[in-house]
């Protein structure tokens, strides 16, 4: 992930398929579900799981979301598929802000 440029970014959803972290559509027979999408920067995407992991064992509100995915039927995979756009969401907006401000 080239932080170079952030300019180049113009949408939140446009970072996380920078960082490999998007939904691609997957259907199999019957069943549609989604999966991480490959194509993108495989050093963002091991950051960002080393993001979702400690959370999913510190974080109450992490260990919520994945009790309540998990009551929903979503796989483990899927669930931290989830948490990995969540934090992609989060260093999005901090990475924007950062640099939106002209350094002196």
């Amino acid at each position: 992930m080239s932080a170079d440029d952030p300019e180049r970014l113009g949408s939140e959803a446009s970072f996380a398929a920078l960082c490999g972290v998007s939904p691609v559509e997957r259907s199999s027979g019957a069943r549609q579900h989604r999966r991480l999408n490959r194509g993108g920067d495989r050093r963002a995407d091991a950051a960002l799981h080393r993001i979702v992991q400690p959370r999913r064992r510190l974080d109450p509100r992490t260990q919520e979301h994945y009790e309540h995915r998990t009551q929903q039927g979503k796989t483990r995979r899927e669930i931290v598929r989830c948490l990995k756009r969540y934090a992609a969401r989060e260093v999005f907006h901090l990475v924007r802000t950062t640099h939106s401000y002209p350094s002196l």
